[in-house]
């Protein structure tokens, strides 16, 4: 049974593994970049700085995954498979404290932050024509909540519990976001929720084909999220984000984060935080997010950071915790 699995695994393991693990140089191979479904921000950012990078340097490249999420990066990046990450701050802070799914395997080691990229939506999408006008309204639906091993799934767990919901009380599909905006289109589900920076590719190709509404969170209940669970932030969606959207959508978000893996060696690693934060105008972003400057790079980081990006912001006169091998490290960054 054992070698059944293996060999299940091996298409899965031969596509992550690239040229294999230890310490890289992307001179001499691509660094591995995870990201998400083809259909969300992390990848079309992805693909989109791999271009950018490709352009400036003849000896860097990146080689853009695609895969299930933030929790499933967090696990890539600790197991080698992957040199760098995009993910979400909450699913961050729960990986290196060992709490919610990362319970079973401990506080997290072998990776750390570089930057905070960008505020990423909890977006929640329905049929315009639908009855449902509020999440309370979600009772009895089929709704898809992210792919297994997304922060989109725990992220709609939390919005559900929090306007006292469970999964239990709706049919529940694990679908990536373009699989999910596809199923709405046929009518196969009645609503999804992603957490992505808006807009995100699959509902604004979405929004093209069929009318779409947004539900948008109560600010009591956004403020009590914000209490219990760390990493969230009140975001809103402008009006005119997506086809047919003529109001704001107010909702909550978390930041979305570049991470790597601590073998990375520093000097790439310097190279791809400056780097990011150069073009960062030039890259897929939520339309709601101010300018990213270094302030923003570092601030509520639940996470201490590489040594490269730390060598980059202290030319920049910040200060930062660097990871030191230890489980369970957060941060703090002070501007000198």
């Amino acid at each position: 049974m054992k070698a059944l699995k293996f060999l299940l695994l091996l298409p899965i393991i031969a596509l992550l593994v690239g040229c294999g693990g230890g310490e890289k140089s992307a001179g001499n191979n691509a660094i591995r970049l995870g990201t998400g479904g083809t259909g969300g921000m992390y990848y079309a950012y992805g693909t989109e700085l791999a271009k950018l990078i490709k352009a400036e340097s003849n000896n860097r490249a990146l080689d853009v995954k695609t895969t299930a999420g933030s929790a499933a990066n967090l696990r890539l990046l600790r197991e080698q498979f992957l040199d760098l990450a995009i993910v979400q701050s909450d699913t961050l802070s729960n990986a290196v404290n060992g709490r919610g799914i990362f319970a079973a395997t401990g506080p997290g080691v072998g990776y750390a932050a570089v930057a905070g990229l960008y505020t990423e939506a909890c977006q929640i999408i329905t049929a315009k024509d639908s009855n449902i006008n509020e999440i309370a309204d979600l009772v009895g639906k089929k709704i898809s909540v992210g792919e297994r091993e997304s922060g989109v799934l725990q992220n709609a767990e939390q919005i559900l519990m929090s306007h006292g919901l469970t999964f239990e009380m709706m049919e529940i599909n694990y679908m990536s976001f373009t699989e999910a905006a596809a199923a709405l289109e046929k009518g196969q589900i009645d609503a999804f929720f992603i957490t992505a920076g808006a807009p995100t590719s699959s509902v604004a190709d979405l929004a093209t084909k069929k009318e779409i509404k947004l539900l948008s969170i109560a600010p009591d209940v956004q403020n009590n999220m914000m209490k219990l669970y760390k990493g969230y932030t009140r975001c809103i969606i402008p009006a005119n984000t997506y086809a047919g959207q003529t109001e704001d959508v107010q909702t909550i978000g978390v930041k979305a984060v570049l991470v790597a893996n601590t073998d990375l060696k520093d000097d790439e690693v310097s190279f791809l935080t400056e780097f990011v934060l150069k073009n960062a105008k030039n890259l897929p972003h939520n339309s709601s997010n101010t300018d990213l400057n270094v302030q923003y790079a570092v601030e509520d980081i639940p996470a201490t950071f590489h040594a490269g990006a730390a060598k980059f912001y202290d030319a920049q006169g910040v200060k930062v915790n660097i990871y030191s091998g230890k489980s369970g490290e957060s941060v703090k960054a002070s501007q000198d």
